[in-house]
């Protein structure tokens, strides 16, 4: 047995002697600075156009930005010729994790039916739709079975493509919410609780906040109030209590997450204002008072107006119920919109896409702009808006240096049609671009 450990010591001993002897491997040489030339750029915070536009990358940061920066010759030049630079879209409402269905009732009750991890191949499907959309940084507001925070922490460690994600895991509710599932016998289906958020009184209200938490959530989502695609509940109620509400922002604001609020009913949004939130969803039924105490208080409206005109074109193809809230809901956030503009309620985008198929958000733009609002002001909703409500925007949501490069360039003169928006010629994420095939 001596003769045995004397023969493996040696034998490490010369192991470890070859491998002080090996050459340390060569440090891979830093990549060549990125430079993207067009003849316009939206640097997202001014609300001009440059001309021409350049931003030169290095690595995952922005170096320099402007009509003539310092181009070397060793730099990898990409010339989009009549084009617009602009920061990567920023969407604030978003669904990654859930799917698409032209069919509501099917899609709702397969999804059901997935298991978890299958479900986690869905979504970073939709995460890669949403990416090449030039969409380089979501807050997913709410899925089931921690989908999207796997998805988060995938695409973090470069083992999926998509969007920087933050995210929400379970959205908050009370019992037959909108936050709740379907009215299934519970004989057939186990009663979530506070792991899956859903919660009554504010303590248990304080626990479906620290469950998601401790589970990985970023911003912390709840249903104050009724919404369209849920079959128990009308549209326009209140689903939290003052107390309920009050437990939720001071439990996630403790923890510097932010608390974002589905909202259509204006009561129920007004009670989420009062409470601390710190953005109103959807918005539909608010009402100018409303509207006013939110400006006043610096809480976003994320208005989804795209998600209104879809729901309200397939309103007759959702079951009674639910077509019945879409025209309501749809027909109401008009006027709301109208009122938000002329108030100067500070705006976030988001598309809620799930609602409608993922790759679609920038169509978002083009929606606001033919509500009335200025093309600079509907792009600066996910440059500056976004960014600050999610409270990133010391890294992005501009192209200014030192941010990440988080890129979009789109076709022509942006300002003169935003609807270039829906279809991105490059994008680069992090400083790397993307696949747009």
């Amino acid at each position: 047995m001596n003769h045995r450990i004397a023969a493996l010591a040696a034998g490490l001993l010369l192991a470890l002697s070859t491998q002080a002897q090996t050459p340390a491997a060569a440090t891979p040489a830093a990549p060549k600075p990125l430079v993207l030339k067009a003849a316009h750029l939206f640097d997202g915070r001014s609300g001009t156009l440059v001309s021409p536009g350049v931003v030169v990358i290095q690595g995952e940061r922005i170096v320099s930005v402007g009509a003539n920066p310092k181009v070397a010759a060793n730099m990898r030049v990409i010339d989009l010729g009549d084009a617009t630079l602009l920061p990567g879209f920023i969407d604030a409402h978003t669904h990654i994790a859930s799917d698409h269905s032209d069919d509501w009732a099917q899609g709702f009750y397969e999804g059901m039916l997935r298991f978890p991890v299958e479900q986690s191949f869905h979504a970073e499907r939709n995460a890669r739709a949403t990416l090449r959309a030039g969409v380089t940084t979501v807050r997913e507001v709410g899925a089931a079975d921690f989908v999207d925070v796997a998805l988060r922490n995938a695409i973090n460690q470069h083992l999926a493509e998509g969007p920087t994600m933050l995210v929400a895991a379970h959205a908050i509710g009370s019992t037959g919410g909108h936050c709740d599932g379907s009215p299934i016998p519970p004989e057939r289906m186990k009663e979530p609780g506070p792991l899956e958020g859903v919660c009554n009184g504010p303590e248990s209200c304080r626990q479906a906040v620290r469950e998601q938490m401790k589970y990985g959530a970023d911003v912390i989502k709840i249903c104050a109030s009724g919404g369209v695609l849920s079959e128990a509940d009308p549209v326009d109620v209140p689903q939290l209590t003052p107390e309920e509400l009050k437990a939720i922002m001071s439990e996630a604001h403790t923890w510097r997450r932010k608390v974002a609020a589905h909202a259509h009913g204006d009561l129920a949004a007004k009670l989420a204002v009062e409470a601390g939130v710190d953005s109103i969803e959807h918005g539909s039924f608010l009402t100018p008072a409303t509207l006013q105490l939110m400006k006043q208080k610096g809480v976003y409206l994320v208005p989804t107006r795209m998600t209104q005109e879809w729901v309200l074109a397939k309103a007759d193809t959702y079951p009674p119920k639910i077509g019945g809230k879409a025209r309501a809901a749809a027909t109401a956030h008009s006027e709301m919109m109208k009122n938000a503009l002329k108030i100067g309620v500070p705006m976030a985008i988001g598309a809620d896409a799930a609602v409608y198929p993922h790759g679609k958000n920038a169509e978002e733009f083009g929606d606001l702009v033919a509500l009335g609002m200025a093309p600079a002001a509907a792009l600066m909703t996910s440059s500056i808006g976004s960014a600050r409500l999610l409270g990133i925007d010391a890294d992005t949501g501009t192209l200014e240096a030192g941010k990440y490069a988080d890129v979009v360039a789109v076709k022509g003169d942006v300002l003169k049609d935003i609807r270039a928006t829906e279809k991105p010629l490059l994008v680069v994420k992090h400083g790397e671009t993307v696949r747009m095939d």
